[in-house]
């Protein structure tokens, strides 16, 4: 019987190593994922930046920040929701994936058409725009198929989904550097665009029929996607906030100033948006700990979450002082004296990062105390006080004045709005005296 008892107890504890070493090498492969594109993303990008020039480089982020608008539409919000119930009932996986698959690509439909329509009339006599934000948004079709990856994230298995979309990613780099070699025009790299998220979805097809399953038997649930659709408006509409808060800006320099204001704002953007992804990694590994700490007591909690705030703070701001005092090296070594104009834009910009950083520090907060609501409130403040900023800014100052605008609005939505709410007073006390090192 007692060896019955350890034989057991040493499957059990095989099987928690098993699971545990699968979570590691999952975080593995999308680490990988994401300092891959990281430096191929940003040496290609501003390759393509450089070859473009400032004035064409603003209109192909214009456009690009434009079709983001309406890219929360071919997601619905559903990502997490559908992870979520795959988990939960893995025996009606097929009928969640096919009416999450069949609800995103009448999703990615209505993006494309919502967002050709909008552009027609804002730049009606802009044909290159209109037709840069027809190739752009019909991406939003092709990513229904990035509903397999959430069956591979159910899984624990995102290798699949890096490995597959990696390639994709690599191949449509070096058909840029082939673009720029052969002078191709600026709608070449749209329809670039394009491609890679075409060849990613074929790959995550043969993956998911590798695997034995096949995306054609998917069936589709009208009562499910009911359900879907009421979880997952809010997390849409906060989907929406976020890319309001992150595109708003560039949107309203090339209505309001022209689009070579939005290629020196791009440049500058790119610097500093490029190290958005440790704080998200560094909290996602701090998380676990926090949440577990919260039934041991309050002190041990908050204790946890300070010294969280205060590595971010630690981080952001050894990033932004080397940035900001070497700023003109670093404008005129990655994009050419051409983008000169955007030294003072970096200089100002960066900044917002420390906000951002303590922001997604206090994200575990948020979520253990169930104030996600609150989450979305701060964004929806952020992304209102940022149209407004530039409504006055961006006329007097251009795109300084688009910085200028995107820090305060930063500091307000992740920082100071924590100060006018009891539930977060304590949060926003934690990231201040972050700064301080205390």
């Amino acid at each position: 019987m007692l060896n019955k008892l350890n034989f057991k107890k040493k499957l059990s504890f095989l099987k928690s190593s098993d699971k545990l070493r699968g979570i590691i090498a999952n975080t593995g492969w999308l680490f990988a994922d994401r300092i891959l594109r990281m430096g191929v993303g940003l040496f290609v990008g501003v390759w393509v930046a450089r070859y473009l020039g400032v004035q064409q480089f603003g209109v192909f982020n214009y456009a690009t920040a434009f079709v983001a608008l309406f890219s929360t539409l071919s997601t619905l919000g559903l990502d997490a929701i559908v992870v979520r119930s795959i988990v939960r009932e893995p025996e009606k996986r097929a009928e969640i994936l096919g009416t999450a698959f069949w609800l995103k690509l009448f999703g990615g439909v209505a993006a494309l058409v919502l967002a050709v329509s909008s552009i027609i009339v804002v730049r009606h006599d802009d044909q290159l725009t209109i037709s840069l934000v027809a190739i752009l948004s019909s991406v939003g079709i092709f990513q229904a198929f990035d509903t397999i990856d959430l069956w591979f994230q159910s899984q624990v298995q995102s290798k699949y989904t890096v490995i597959t979309k990696n390639t994709a990613f690599v191949i449509t780099a070096l058909v840029k550097v082939a673009l720029i070699s052969f002078h191709a025009p600026l709608i070449a790299f749209a329809w670039a665009g394009l491609g890679e998220v075409s060849l990613g979805a074929i790959g995550l097809i043969i993956s998911y029929r590798v695997r034995g399953y096949s995306p054609w038997l998917w069936p589709w649930s009208s009562p499910l996607a009911k359900t879907l659709l009421n979880e997952s408006w809010p997390l849409m509409l906060s989907g929406l906030a976020i890319m309001v808060y992150m595109r708003i800006d560039q949107i309203m320099l090339g209505q309001m100033v022209g689009d070579k204001a939005v290629g020196l704002y791009s440049a500058a953007t790119r610097i500093c948006e490029v190290w958005y992804f440790i704080p998200t990694a560094i909290t996602s590994s701090y998380a676990p700990e926090i949440y577990a700490s919260r039934h041991l007591s309050d002190t041990i909690y908050y204790e946890k979450l300070r010294k969280l705030i205060r590595l971010l703070s630690l981080v952001s701001i050894t990033l932004i002082l080397p940035i900001s005092l070497l700023s003109g090296t670093i404008v005129t070594l990655l994009y050419g004296n051409n983008y000169s104009e955007a030294i003072p834009i970096l200089r100002i910009q960066i900044l917002s990062s420390w906000f951002t950083f303590v922001g997604v520090g206090a994200s575990p907060f948020f979520n253990e105390k169930g104030l996600t609501y609150l989450s979305f409130q701060r964004t929806l403040i952020g992304a209102i006080m940022n149209i407004i900023l530039n409504l006055f800014l961006i006329p007097q100052y251009s795109s300084i004045g688009a910085a200028t605008a995107t820090v305060i609005s930063y500091g307000f939505g992740s920082v100071f709005v924590n100060a006018f709410n009891v539930k977060t007073r304590k949060v926003f006390f934690l990231q201040i005296k972050s700064l301080l090192f205390l």
